[in-house]
């Protein structure tokens, strides 16, 4: 039977995420520096495993029940005073519990985005929100950055072109705090301004922050949301990287109003995310064990940027650049233009014996040939080494093939 008739036309905008099929890797022989997947190290199990035992003795009622949309009122509650923590004023009625924060995009771009409404995003950005995005059509909007982030005066030049050719402005897409892919944070002058360009032309802001929790110096930067004097901004988080991602709970903080919408969007998808896992993360909450997480992820992650950043410098070659994360779990690579590093990941997986992710992936208006995104949150040190090492020999022979050799 030919089933491929029955598809909607939407399907024909969906693409598998690069991220997700390098997954099948783990376990081989080659060393992946593709999803930012955590250190299993990190995992504070013990701790869980004391919180469900807790839990499911008494309350076993409440937390193998069906819950509401919107989340446990008790973790909306902690985590209103988890963010007020980090300067965002909200309140348990701001706050709705999500599956991940990749529930968070999916559900904000089913409730936001009309086919053909520009959104301005970085470029590169998170792959995942190009993907929410994609299936409802909009223009979306590259905006390149150097070692502040964003590059605000491109976005404002972006705003006024597109706003004469009388496109629908909608929102801008940022992760301003140790960016995925790159690692790199917006200067505080440049999250200032990215809000003044939202009051001046209206747009929405969303705000991803999974990785503010281990910046790796000094203090991390104010959310955007902290700063949000009139609403625009909706914020996501997510407790994978804090605490576990295959709880998968994340929140999403913005006006009533807007998550009224929300609400009912995520009754159509999830109905609900998982009660046992909400009420994990609202043990974790109170019993302080995100709060000793924290410390810990900054010493795990920060050793392993410093042993990606040594490997680079000793083993890449001339022409190589990268970006040195202010935190997070992402090293951004750029090798000579000659170089494709989509054409040549089929070679470093099966001769070379390492993964990345191609860069192309995570541009918004093509590109991006020549850059790969390299996660050092899984492997370990040794591993991230020799997996510089390799991946080095990789871009080294490739410069040096004779033209037409693959």
């Amino acid at each position: 039977m030919e089933l491929k008739r029955f598809l909607s036309s939407r399907t024909a905008l969906m693409r598998a995420s690069q991220v997700r099929e390098l997954l099948k890797w783990i376990g081989r022989d080659v060393i992946s520096l593709g999803g930012g997947i955590p250190d299993p190290s990190s995992f504070p199990a013990q701790a869980i495993r004391e919180i469900l035992s807790d839990v499911l003795s008494s309350r076993p009622e409440a937390a193998l029940q069906y819950a509401p949309t919107e989340g446990v009122d008790e973790l909306r509650e902690e985590l209103a005073k988890f963010m007020q923590q980090r300067g965002i004023k909200a309140s348990a009625d701001n706050v709705v519990v999500t599956a991940g924060s990749q529930e968070a995009l999916e559900l904000l771009a089913r409730v936001i985005i009309d086919e053909g409404d520009a959104v301005f995003m970085e470029n590169p950005t998170y792959l995942g929100a190009i993907q929410a995005f994609r299936v409802y059509e909009p223009r979306m909007l590259g905006v390149p950055l150097d070692g502040e982030g964003m590059r605000i005066d491109v976005l404002e030049e972006k705003l006024k072109k597109a706003k004469e050719q009388g496109l629908r402005l909608k929102a801008i897409y940022v992760i301003p705090t140790c960016q995925n892919p790159t690692g790199i944070s917006l200067s505080g002058d440049r999250r200032r301004r990215l809000l003044e360009l939202a009051e001046e032309y209206d747009l929405l802001v969303i705000e991803d922050d999974p990785y503010s929790y281990f910046v790796f110096e000094g203090a991390s930067p104010p959310p955007l949301k902290s700063l949000d004097a009139s609403g625009r901004v909706i914020y996501l988080s997510t407790a994978s990287k804090m605490l576990a991602p295959g709880l998968r709970v994340g929140w999403l903080v913005a006006e009533e109003e807007l998550l009224d919408k929300v609400v009912m969007a995520k009754q159509a998808v999830t109905l609900q995310t998982s009660t046992l896992s909400q009420f994990v993360l609202l043990e974790a909450l109170r019993r302080g064990v995100v709060e000793k997480q924290l410390p810990r992820l900054k010493e795990i992650y920060r050793r392993k940027r410093d042993a990606m950043l040594e490997a680079l410098e000793d083993y890449m070659p001339g022409g190589v650049r990268w970006t040195r994360p202010s935190g997070g779990m992402f090293v951004w690579l750029e090798v000579p233009e000659a170089l494709n590093m989509s054409s040549l990941l089929p070679t470093a997986l099966r001769k070379y014996k390492v993964a990345y992710v191609p860069g192309a992936a995570f541009h918004v208006e093509g590109g991006g040939y020549n850059t790969a995104r390299l996660s050092y949150s899984y492997p370990s040190v040794e591993a991230i080494r020799e997996a510089i090492r390799r991946l080095a020999s990789l871009i080294s022979d490739s410069l040096h093939a004779p033209r037409g050799a693959s």
